[in-house]
């Protein structure tokens, strides 16, 4: 199959990307390298596909030309490219410009093909609000801008499979860390700050959060296995993460583990809209998709430890 991966430079996306490769799909990346974070992250990560020639267009999806990159001989699209997390220094309308008219304008595109891939939207936990312990049928209760138009970009991609005029699939991510993790979430910024003798930011009450951290190679298993269940997904939405739970406290514990250096903590006043808990309910994903995260805690951050380590430290 040739497959489409936006936000490829990303990290989940440039892991879908490898996989995709190993799998033996001819791979098209498409990253607008947004400033979001640290380019030279998103850079570094494009030459590492590069090297196994997977090539990135520098496209933005809000404003460029994407006929010639949504054509009809492209089989299906993972949809990865968002403005992600929760934060002060992101406006509503840079949510919605990165998150709905992005979307939109990728399916203005496919309507108007013949043969029409198969669309995967990534969605994410945080639709569900700020206990995010429900089933794909219980209705979200976004709290975050970055939910409400990650929801309102899934509703948009399931509307165009409700109508017929396509076939898709959404996914809602939980927690995801691992090699490639972006500097701003939790396991990256406290790696950093450990190796790098800083102090880490720890946003008050939050070292009692509960989370599904699920490892990036298990989340890549989950959605890259709505391939093989095409039929069946359609139309539909699947929790991807996994049912065990820590709290932010237990991760910076394993840290400290794993480095055997304490954490220096510089607190933070409280996050609007961040999630109290997250556990992610995969019976779902379990009975159709053959989801079955494996990876505990301890074992990806050790992953995460040694590539930061090998990519950061000189």
């Amino acid at each position: 199959m040739k497959i489409l991966v936006t936000g490829a430079a990303g990290f989940i996306g440039s892991h879908m990307c490898e996989r995709l490769l190993l799998l033996g799909h001819e791979v098209v990346g498409l990253d607008n390298f947004s400033s979001y974070y640290d380019v030279n992250l998103k850079e570094l990560n494009a030459e590492i596909l590069s090297k196994q020639n997977i090539a990135i267009h520098r496209t933005d999806l809000r404003t460029d030309d994407l006929g010639k990159i949504i054509s009809e001989d492209i089989d299906a699209i993972f949809h990865f490219a968002a403005q992600p997390g929760i934060s002060a220094n992101s406006t509503f309308e840079e949510y919605f410009s990165n998150n709905v008219l992005a979307t939109q304008r990728m399916l203005d595109v496919i309507e108007t093909l013949d043969s029409k891939p198969y669309f995967i939207n990534i969605a994410t936990s945080s639709i569900y609000g700020l206990e995010a312990t429900l089933t794909e049928d219980e209705a979200p209760l976004p709290a975050s801008w970055y939910g409400v138009t990650k929801q309102a970009a899934e509703q948009l991609v399931l509307a165009y499979s409700r109508r017929g005029l396509l076939k898709a699939t959404s996914l809602r991510l939980y927690s995801v860390y691992g090699p490639r993790e972006r500097p701003d979430k939790l396991y990256t910024l406290l790696i950093g700050s450990v190796l790098n003798k800083k102090p880490f930011p720890l946003f008050k009450g939050s070292e009692k959060h509960l989370r599904s951290f699920t490892y990036v190679q298990d989340i890549i298993d989950g959605i890259v296995s709505v391939l093989d269940y095409q039929e069946a997904c359609n139309g539909e939405v699947f929790n991807l993460g996994t049912e065990e739970e820590n709290s932010t406290q237990t991760g910076i514990d394993t840290i400290e583990e794993i480095l055997d250096v304490p954490v220096q903590i510089e607190n933070r006043p409280v996050r609007a809209g961040d999630q109290s808990r997250t556990k992610a309910n995969i019976d779902k994903a379990r009975r159709i998709l053959n989801y079955n995260p494996q990876t505990s805690l301890k074992e990806g951050l050790e992953a995460q430890v040694a590539w930061y380590k090998e990519s950061f430290v000189k």
